[in-house]
């Protein structure tokens, strides 16, 4: 069993906003009537402060995004160790790819040279993914001390059915477009969801998820 660690660089937006509310801001500005000299000196000072804050932000954000990072790959290795442990245990086959996906830690379980990974780890409509999944980011949470939302996938279930949404999202958003009427889905899971959500955001239409736990389902409409 192998574990390949491959590094992205992407920023996908990972939350599902169903409503968005948007504040106005308020500014007051002040005149000052200055001598020319005056104001050539203060233009450079503040020049030179504006330089260095933005230096300072720009320290501060990199800063961020490298630690933010690391916990991504913290997350990735200790599902990884995990979910070997539990292969040797069940004496499956199958190796382990380390990953980073936008926002959050990806780990998928791949066929390997000894043998294909089970699908039955995926199970009728995903459902043995799902358990695994939520059994992994609880083992990362134990070991990291923080909630982990972690993606994993099993023999490219996840990839197969992410370009199938992708394809009923553009066909229900071309039927919206067509009618003016809105849609409704068949129930989805939340990994689901937000594969439809994403493609309506990128079609400029709108869309929000209605119903509860199972039956949770998108609902398309025009923009």
């Amino acid at each position: 069993m192998s574990e390949n660690t491959t590094e992205t660089t992407e920023t996908v937006d990972d939350a599902v906003v169903d409503t968005e509310t948007v504040e106005g801001s308020e500014s007051t500005s002040e005149e000052t009537v200055a001598e020319p000299s005056d104001v050539d000196a203060d233009s450079d000072e503040s020049s030179d402060d504006s330089d260095d804050e933005g230096s300072d932000e720009g320290d501060a954000t990199a800063s961020k995004r490298s630690g933010r990072r690391g916990q991504l790959e913290r997350e990735g290795e200790v599902a990884a160790d995990f979910l070997e442990t539990l292969l040797d245990i069940c004496d499956l086959d199958g190796d382990l790819d380390v990953d980073i996906d936008g926002d959050r830690a990806a780990v998928a379980l791949v066929d390997s040279d000894e043998g294909r990974v089970p699908r039955r780890l995926v199970g009728p409509d995903g459902q043995v993914l799902e358990a695994l999944q939520e059994l992994t980011r609880l083992a990362v949470q134990a070991e990291t001390g923080e909630r982990s939302r972690l993606m994993l996938d099993v023999a490219g279930h996840r990839a197969e059915r992410r370009a199938a949404l992708v394809t009923l999202a553009k066909e229900a958003i071309d039927g919206v477009k067509s009618s003016g009427e809105p849609t409704s889905l068949d129930p989805m899971t939340a990994f689901e969801r937000k594969v439809v959500h994403d493609e309506v955001l990128a079609a400029g239409l709108v869309s929000e998820s209605e119903g509860a736990e199972p039956r949770r389902y998108v609902v398309i409409s025009p923009a």
